[in-house]
């Protein structure tokens, strides 16, 4: 996680290291601002950060909670097994079976993120409907996996989805929605928020009166290039969210309890 957002102010939960905590208030930041970028499904999607230092265990909201009511301290924390090691809470069984998998299959991933926003959602309503047409698609179209539609809460949904992320960290779950992973809580956000400006464009040039100009594969190329490199690194997505945060600050969100 990076340090480079002081998010902890307040007093320390009694039982839980600085690590923790601190990931519990990015974590709490992140849903509220998924909350003002307006990707909420009422109770129904969720984003989970792995626990510093614990590599087998994750954070996730408190299922029933509006995304603007998540705070560090009603975060729950869980196993891989699907054990709740947090004192009380709830969790989407579902919710469990998507980052679970992610988790396991990528060492790397310390943040997933699910939505079921509207052009998300209708993207994953056609197969291979991302196109390099737009510069936002270009930011993550290297990256871009499709994962086929299985049964919700089962082990064999949990293993297909870990071997889907390893290919790639830009997820369109077909007939289902979004999701993206990343080594950083800013990372992650970064991949979402441009996988879903590709979706928005790519559905607005679905409804215009002539076929949308398809981005030269050599600019394609070059710009994999690049985003493969600035993906990478610990700065990727750090002033957008730190720029973020001091937004839903502003708008009164009340986060570091």
């Amino acid at each position: 996680m990076s340090a480079a957002v002081q998010l902890e102010r307040g007093q320390l939960q009694p039982g839980m290291s600085e690590a923790e905590w601190h990931a519990r208030c990015e974590l709490a930041a992140l849903y509220h601002v998924v909350n003002h970028l307006g990707w909420t499904d009422l109770i129904n999607t969720h984003m989970s950060a792995r626990v510093p230092g614990e590599p087998n265990h994750f954070l996730i909201n408190n299922y029933g909670e509006m995304f603007d009511e998540v705070t560090a301290s009603s975060l729950v924390k869980m196993d891989m097994q699907g054990n709740v090691l947090s004192d009380g809470g709830k969790f989407n069984a579902a919710g469990f079976i998507i980052h679970s998998g992610v988790y396991k299959a990528r060492s790397d991933a310390n943040c997933v993120l699910h939505t079921h926003t509207r052009a998300g959602a209708g993207v994953s309503l056609l197969r291979k409907g991302l196109r390099p047409i737009s510069q936002d698609a270009m930011q993550v179209y290297d990256d871009v996996v499709y994962h086929e539609y299985g049964v919700p809460a089962t082990v064999e949904e949990c293993d297909a989805l870990g071997k889907s992320c390893v290919i790639g960290s830009c997820v369109i779950l077909l007939n289902h929605g979004l999701l993206t992973l990343g080594e950083t809580i800013h990372g992650a956000l970064m991949r979402l928020y441009m996988l879903e400006r590709a979706c928005e464009l790519e559905l607005i040039a679905r409804q215009l009166d002539e076929p949308p100009i398809v981005i030269d594969e050599f600019v394609q190329r070059k710009a994999a290039e690049r985003m493969k490199k600035m993906r990478v690194t610990e700065g990727y997505g750090l002033n957008e969210w730190k720029g973020l945060v001091r937004t839903v600050e502003r708008n009164g969100a009340d986060f570091r309890r």
